[in-house]
């Protein structure tokens, strides 16, 4: 593409900016197969990351990106890299060479759901280029025997966490002395979640020439580790996009007793204040459960995820989330309280991880490195190895959610950068979306014993911390305001639901999802796309049952509503945007209705319809 030059014979600043503004997938050489695979992903236009950061990586540099979540930075290193093992490939077959098959990228993310996603865009990017780009999920649940025999055929691409791939490079089943290849998904997150012994390991079995891509949100202390242990004079790309109009998160907060958040959890989803896909973010497991029984009580669906769920079930959910078969998940993000854990609760947990070594994948959330619940930031020299459980689980960070319409803080995290990477799950690519977190008031901690957690002592010093922050980055966190006059018609139908979710019934539900969970776990290992009449037993939202069940809570008598109807309950408009489709069937409307005024083509009673000609 040629550019317009000044009369010194230098490129313009208005024509480089056109230029950039102008650039498509088109523009940059790709192979015909990978444009045609963009053509089918409806991939138009490359996102900023990708505009920036494929042609450095086709020249063979390597990069350090930081870019929101949801910018694209998957595709910015995945289509290079396919770009590259083609073109290698039309050498080897000039060549005749059979004997050159060897894995030559190899991609680290932090999680096994992340690896999941990895997965799915080099499938889907590499949908036509048949045999010739081989790619391998490390992070599976298969065999041994499945797992040595698939690394032995020399896949192109192995996508992984770093201790599967430290393990298979100890066993002699994975070979990266070939490797041309580096990419550190996740970047920030791979030292903080405790894998420094295999990545000090990995950088030595690496070949010192390899190209490398450390893509992350931020860049931090770690980030700068990896890149003086992998990186050759690395081009960094701090990458800011520009909101288009009317995209953007809009942030409101709401200040509320503790037994309040759930009347107003009640009122938001009964009445529809919020429509679409929403995520509910709790501090635990056992407040995951309440929440659920809860919203039971009223005749509401919702999916639970937490780090106790098998990991198979956690990937389903984000799948079936994803396609709108969910409207609610409730997200235990309980690893942010991790650094106010007991010594003794740490030694249990390191004894589990000593026994699920193998299953071993994943991760520790960055923001109990930085604070902890006292206030104080932990040693970082010493960072506790995490069980099985806790390093597969993440959901504020990693899991691709799509077209999330809000996202509820129901408690509030306990750190500004976790505050930002949750609200990061919606208004993604471009769209608009809504923040809501709920704020306890210091002076009414405690007040209500069946509902109060430990942590909403903090919520306003932490309300404060998120606000400064988020100023920083240019955004404002408005308040929120509940008719609470019009709001309390509803407050004993509350009082009766969380009287019927005891302590006893959490426990038991907790129970009795994970038992669930683990019999639809072995289920989704036999392709149950194939036989579509189990889906009605793999749902995920199905209801628990442990506390008691009320009927007549499910509905709300027209007494209740208030005589503005919706808008009453609240005093603005918050300005939603609802991702999923109305229930209602048009279709079946109108013929109920042509039915009735006596002109459907179907059957009709003659009785009715009968005139008496005249003569």
């Amino acid at each position: 593409m040629k550019r317009k030059l000044d009369a010194n014979d230098v490129p313009s600043p208005k024509a480089a900016k056109a230029e950039e503004q102008d650039l498509d997938f088109e523009a940059l050489n790709l192979d015909p197969r990978l444009r045609q695979a963009l053509i089918k992903e409806k991939f138009t236009k490359p996102t900023l990351v990708q505009s920036k950061a494929i042609p450095l990586a086709l020249e063979g540099k390597d990069i350090l990106a930081r870019a929101k979540t949801g910018s694209g930075k998957t595709a910015a290193y995945v289509l290079p890299i396919l770009q590259a093992i083609l073109q290698q490939k039309i050498v080897q077959t000039q060549k005749a060479d059979p004997s050159s098959k060897a894995t030559t990228a190899l991609i680290l993310v932090p999680t096994r759901e992340l690896a999941e996603q990895v997965q799915k865009v080099i499938a889907s990017f590499s949908s036509f280029c048949g045999k010739d780009i081989r790619s391998f999920n490390l992070t599976q649940k298969v065999s041994d025997e499945v797992q040595r025999s698939m690394l032995a055929d020399f896949p192109d691409i192995v996508v992984s966490t770093p201790t599967r791939v430290y393990s298979n490079v100890n066993n002699s089943a994975l070979s990266l002395d070939k490797i041309t290849h580096l990419v550190i998904d996740e970047a920030d997150l791979v030292l903080s979640y405790g894998y420094d012994e295999e990545i000090n390991a990995l950088s030595k079995a690496i070949p010192r020439g390899a190209q490398t891509f450390l893509m992350s949100a931020t860049l931090t202390s770690e980030v700068d580790t990896l890149k003086d242990l992998y990186c050759r004079n690395p081009v960094i790309l701090k990458l800011e996009e520009k909101e288009e109009k009317g995209a953007g998160v809009s942030q409101f907060v709401v200040r509320c007793a503790e037994d309040e958040k759930f009347l107003l959890t009640y009122v938001i989803f009964k009445l529809q204040l919020i429509k679409g896909k929403v995520i509910i973010f709790v501090a635990d497991v056992d407040r995951c459960y309440r929440v659920k029984l809860f919203l039971e009580q009223f005749g509401l669906k919702s999916c639970v995820l937490n780090s106790e769920l098998p990991i198979n079930s956690r990937i389903h959910v984000v799948e079936e989330f994803n396609k709108g078969v969910y409207d609610i998940i409730v997200a235990a993000d309980e690893q942010e309280v991790m650094g106010t854990k007991t010594k003794k609760v740490r030694e249990v947990k390191e004894v589990e991880e000593a026994e699920t070594k193998e299953e071993m994948g994943d991760s520790e959330n960055e923001e109990a490195q930085e604070e902890s619940g006292n206030g104080k930031k932990p040693e970082t020299q010493k960072r506790r190895k995490m069980s099985g459980k806790e390093k597969d689980y993440s959901i504020a960070r990693g899991i691709d959610f799509q077209d999330v319409a809000c996202v509820l803080n129901f408690d509030l995290p306990t750190t500004s950068k976790s505050y930002t990477h949750r609200i990061g799950r919606t208004g993604r690519a471009g769209k608009a979306g809504m923040a809501l977190s709920f704020v306890v008031p210091a002076d009414q901690h405690g007040k209500h014993r069946p509902t109060s957690i430990p942590s909403t002592k903090h919520d306003e010093s932490m309300l404060a911390k998120i606000t400064k922050r988020q100023a920083k980055l240019g955004h404002e966190v408005k308040p929120y305001h509940f008719e609470m006059a019009q709001v309390d018609a509803f407050r004993y139908r509350m009082t009766d639901a969380l009287r019927a979710v005891t302590r006893l019934a959490v426990q038991e539900a907790r129970g009795r999802e994970i038992r669930q969970e683990l019999i639809k776990s072995e289920k989704l290992k036999r392709h149950f796309e194939d036989n579509p009449e189990e889906l009605r037993q793999l749902r995920h939202d199905g209801e628990l049952r442990s506390a008691r069940v009320q009927a007549h809570l499910k509905h709300v008598p027209d007494y209740l509503m208030p005589a503005k109807g919706r808008k009453g309950i609240s005093k603005e408009n918050v300005g939603y945007v609802g991702f999923s489709k109305s229930k209602q069937n048009r279709i079946r409307k109108a013929r109920d209705r042509n039915r009735a005024r006596g002109k459907s083509g179907g059957k009709v009673d003659p009785l009715k319809t009968f005139n008496r000609s005249k003569k």
